[in-house]
């Protein structure tokens, strides 16, 4: 047991159901991982209620967090019945973000699987929400699950980004290539791999033009194109994703891969996030942005391995 690999479900506060569930009892049943479910249980009302004393109000919380763990027992035992080992945890905690980048350093995941909680505009701008702060700081591969159609993926996107000028993201593109393609046996899914370049987010000196007239010239935009393709297959190749099944399309990341995920029924698109000093390249806040548009599941690769220096 202590070999296998262990999944980490974070569940909602409510006692209910939702598509995570089943993608991560499917992906764990898949695997031959275990699952550990946890609630970190946090009402607002129960938690400030002013009619009772401290004592009785006490008494509430454990018996709704006892109530919790029953429930979530009671999801578990199909789950054990075709041979995933299910474990459960309910935790009382008001902020529950520090509590889960404990526990992934207590107990080693694979992966955090949490349901995407769709946030309006306002609300992002305005307040930062558990699933940002997730996604900037989880030392894990994240995933969101939204807008699931099969349980188990049936077709997966790997979003790459292979042409930077230092080369300084080569080990992270093929990272994420490589979970991609794992993914993808486990799930016998089908694996396309994109790239959406977009020359509009390139600087001029980035790539030793002097100045944006010379880099938009026909002849320098042909070069810097024909390098990038360049690149994207090798990267491809070198990772044992057929031609057909790459994919170079030219336009805004975030817009490009939201279209390709409705036009090919994509299930769930693999993504790596940089560090926040490099946040304007796909391999960084495209994800941010990608989160609530996309019609379909997000598994985002950390990069906790990067020299970020």
């Amino acid at each position: 047991m202590s070999d296998q690999s262990r999944f980490m479900l974070v569940v909602s506060p409510l006692m209910e159901n939702s598509p995570a569930f089943d993608r991560a009892a499917a992906l764990a049943h898949a695997s031959n991982a275990a699952l550990h479910i946890v609630a970190f249980d946090y009402l607002e009302g129960l938690a400030t209620a002013g009619m009772v004393n401290e004592q009785a109000l006490e008494q509430m919380r454990l018996g709704y967090v006892e109530r919790h763990r029953q429930w979530l027992e009671d999801q578990a035992r199909p789950l054990r019945k075709i041979g995933v080992h299910v474990t459960t945890e309910v935790v009382w905690v008001e902020k529950p973000l520090q509590e889960i980048l404990i526990h992934l350093k207590e107990q080693p995941m694979a992966v955090l699987i949490k349901a995407l909680a769709h946030e309006s505009r306002l609300s992002r701008l305005l307040f930062t929400p558990l699933d940002i702060h997730l996604l900037r700081e989880c030392p894990v591969p994240l995933h969101f699950v939204s807008h699931m159609h099969h349980a188990l993926p049936r077709k997966i996107v790997a979003a790459i980004d292979p042409f930077h000028r230092e080369g300084q993201y080569q080990d992270f593109n093929d990272r994420i290539l490589q979970e991609a393609s794992k993914l993808a046996i486990t799930c016998h899914a089908e694996l396309d791999v994109v790239y959406a370049h977009d020359l509009s987010s390139i600087s001029a000196d980035e790539f030793g033009f002097e100045n944006a007239s010379t880099f938009f010239s026909s002849s320098k935009a042909k070069t810097l194109f024909d390098a990038q393709a360049d690149a994207f297959r090798e990267l491809s190749e070198r990772n044992g994703i057929p031609p057909e099944h790459q994919r170079m399309i030219m336009g805004n990341p975030a817009k490009v891969l939201a279209s390709y995920a409705t036009a090919y029924d994509i299930d769930m698109i693999v993504m790596g996030r940089a560090g926040h000093r490099v946040m304007d390249r796909l391999v960084g806040s495209t994800v941010e942005h990608l989160l609530y548009k996309m019609p379909c599941s997000v598994w985002v690769v950390s990069p906790q391995e990067l020299n970020e220096e």
